[in-house]
């Protein structure tokens, strides 16, 4: 089937997504407490000028009491899941200023608490943006070949052998093999790469990328649902509902802090026998900057990785990759490039003959091993055959007939003496497969999976930057595991591992600190959601490890994990430092107001500039 004409389909159907259409506005709520604060405060100020006190009073108190219902609705809902927290303080401090009737104080108050939250959800929206780019391309609908036209359908309708169309400027929406000559795909958004590439028949196309040439026929070769870009979307729209443990750090002091801030109010009014002074005190204990200023600089934080090419799933996670001391690595397709290559041919029948039987054999199958053997034959320029009565024991060999030849391929395991199929290979120390003809052994075939040039970078960098342990994790025999553990200078080797037996590598590693695991497939899952903090990575199953993982790599660089912990440790830093900053502003202020040196009016001024100082330091992450 040849890719159709253009001009001959219906005007192109639309398979963006609406940008940004699943991530919130800057909030209702922030908008209207702050638009409370600042027209109560302007229409007291006109009104205080026409000398209309009493009703400029009332407008400070109608500001003030619009930031307190909004903040005692959220105290009742936290409360309610046993969320004990600082913002009772700024309840206090709002409540008294109406008690005690300082209104401007009150009104001063709610400005900073609304604007701080309007400053919250402005850097949520920061972080959002950093991965808008993916979701705006989330494709709706696409067109699929059918014997006698086109058929626009559903993207989740999108069943295996599929056979779409994918027109210039619409978005891949299932990973697929190119059945088209030739194609021009722009891969920005998943790899980083500012040019498309160019891809010849054959090629995988990874969901996500963008036609940017000519109409092309792609084959679907997984569901929608299991695709490369679904997998990462699903990670995106999750990366907003985790809170980190840091940002209850100041929730965690809520009631010392809150029991110092009564002690000092009371023991001011009692010792001056003036109330006024508790007023001050709440006034300037409003603990903004601690409500606030952690959540601001994580939520800096996921945004700046992600402009880096790292999605993280949070603050949380940031927070652990931050702490992590210990990285356990998976090797196929994490530390080596996953796609082993001819290194060896033993063929007393003659090598060209023995690779191009067995080749046009391997055209049937989809194993790593038997696209190696394709491969290397196509690059001698060999005129392969097609196979035909083809059989195949997934994962272990392939036996088929090749001009009239029964020719089998596979591991040790896969053949009896006779050279029939028996049971799934196991793994040698050396990566080979064996050659039969007519159940006679005609030769093997060595076979390396490179080490990633990265990988050694990376490890270079662990260590520089202070991880004391560096382990791998692999399924393969110990022979393979630990040629490269030994390239790498790896702490230690563990090998012929299950996906179960990896959980308790992790398990055990845990003894000399928070693990970081990296992987990318389906059986480093169950290691990946174990560890302290999960990262896949990969270039064609990324959405195996993804939705198990708390951090995904869009580009296939493992350099990206040391600058994503680089940006973990700072941003955490910066969160740590406002803590502090927070508190001991806080605390001074309160000494000063409870000696009757801070005014309410002229503390909540204060708190305010505190505030503000904080949470723009805060938000030093993005940079």
């Amino acid at each position: 089937m040849s890719v159709l004409d253009e001009s001959k389909v219906q005007p192109r159907i639309r398979s963006l997504g609406e940008p940004r259409a699943w991530m919130p506005d800057i909030g209702l709520r922030s908008t209207v407490m702050a638009a409370a604060a600042v027209l109560g405060l302007a229409g007291a100020f006109v009104l205080f000028l026409l000398d209309l006190r009493s009703a400029s009073r009332l407008a400070l108190a109608a500001s003030t009491g619009v930031a307190l219902a909004f903040l005692l609705i959220d105290i009742v809902d936290k409360l309610r899941n046993g969320d004990f927290g600082l913002d009772l303080i700024a309840a206090l401090a709002m409540g008294s200023t109406l008690w005690f009737g300082e209104y401007l104080a009150g009104a001063i108050v709610a400005l900073m608490y609304a604007g701080g939250q309007f400053l919250e959800a402005y850097a949520h929206r920061r972080a959002d943006e950093g991965m808008s780019a993916l979701l705006a391309q989330v494709p709706r609908t696409a067109l699929r070949l059918l014997e006698d036209g086109l058929e626009e359908v559903p993207i989740p309708d999108i069943a295996i052998g599929d056979m779409l169309m994918i027109r210039r400027g619409d978005v891949v929406p299932a990973d697929g093999t190119l059945i088209s000559e030739n194609a021009s795909i722009d891969q920005s958004v998943l790899t980083g790469e500012a040019f498309p590439v160019h891809l010849a028949k054959g090629a995988r196309i990874e969901s996500g990328a963008t036609n940017a040439g000519d109409a092309i026929e792609l084959r679907v070769e997984s569901r929608a649902e299991d695709s490369t870009y679904s997998g990462i979307v699903k990670l995106v729209e999750a990366s907003r509902q985790s809170k980190a443990r840091i940002a209850r750090l100041a929730d965690r002091y809520a009631i010392a802090f809150l029991l110092l801030t009564l002690a000092i109010a009371a023991g001011a009014a009692i010792l001056s026998g003036d109330m006024a002074r508790i007023v001050a005190v709440l006034v300037v204990a409003t603990p903004c900057p601690l409500i606030l200023a952690v959540p601001v600089a994580l939520a800096a934080g996921t945004s700046k990785a992600a402009k880096v090419g790292v999605l993280v799933k949070g603050a949380g996670p940031l927070e652990v990759l931050a702490d992590a001391s210990v990285a356990v690595f998976d090797k196929t397709g994490t530390l080596t490039a996953g796609d082993p290559e001819v290194v060896s041919i033993e063929a007393p029948v003659g090598q060209d003959r023995l690779l191009r039987l067995a080749a046009s054999l391997d055209q049937a199958s989809s194993h790593v091993v038997g696209r190696a053997i394709v491969k290397e034959a196509q690059r001698r320029g060999l005129l392969l055959s097609r196979p035909t009565d083809v059989s195949e024991l997934a994962g272990a060999g392939i036996s088929g007939l090749v001009d009239g030849i029964r020719v089998s391929v596979g591991g040790d395991n896969y053949f009896t003496p006779d050279g029939k199929p028996s049971r799934p290979a196991g793994k040698k120390g050396r990566m080979q497969a064996k050659v039969f003809f007519d159940g006679e052994l005609a030769g093997e075939i060595g076979f390396e999976d490179r080490l990633r040039d990265d990988a050694i970078a990376l490890v270079g960098k662990l260590r520089k930057i202070g991880f004391g342990r560096i382990v791998l994790a692999s399924g393969d025999e110990r022979s393979v595991a630990a040629a490269i553990a030994g390239s790498l200078s790896l702490d230690a080797v563990e090998a012929r591992l299950s996906p179960v037996e990896k959980v308790q590598v992790i398990t055990r590693e845990r003894a000399a600190g928070r693990v970081m695991m990296v992987g990318d497939g389906v059986n480093d899952a169950p290691a990946l959601a174990a560890a302290d903090v999960g990262i896949a990575v990969g270039a064609t199953n990324l959405a195996a490890a993804a939705e198990a993982a708390d951090i995904v790599l869009i580009r296939n660089d493992l350099n990206r994990i040391a600058a994503a912990i680089d940006i973990a440790r700072r941003s955490r830093a910066i969160a740590v430092q406002s803590i502090f900053a927070g508190i001991g502003l806080s605390l001074v202020a309160m000494i000063f107001a409870g000696a009757g040196l801070l005014p309410p009016v002229t503390g909540a001024m204060l708190q305010e500039v505190i505030d503000v100082a904080v949470i723009l330091n805060a938000l030093r992450a993005l940079r």
